[in-house]
């Protein structure tokens, strides 16, 4: 079994590569890449067939690339 296996998990794994990958990017490159991995995620609580608020759920990595751009 792998070594990072025992640490974390597949995607974690994928994670930490990418940004990796992207760091090492050249500084053009680099900001582009870091926008395409920008992700967010919304969800809306339902009760009795209505839609209630629309939630955005941001992490910090996506706030701090918000603050750089």
């Amino acid at each position: 079994m792998s070594a990072w296996r025992t640490l974390f998990s597949y995607n974690k794994y994928s994670q930490i590569t990418a940004r990796a990958v992207r760091q090492s990017l050249v500084e053009q490159e680099r900001l582009a890449a870091e926008r395409r991995g920008v992700t967010s995620l919304k969800f809306q609580r339902w009760e009795n067939g209505v839609g209630g608020i629309h939630t955005t759920l941001v992490d910090e990595v996506a706030k701090e690339t918000a603050k750089a751009s």
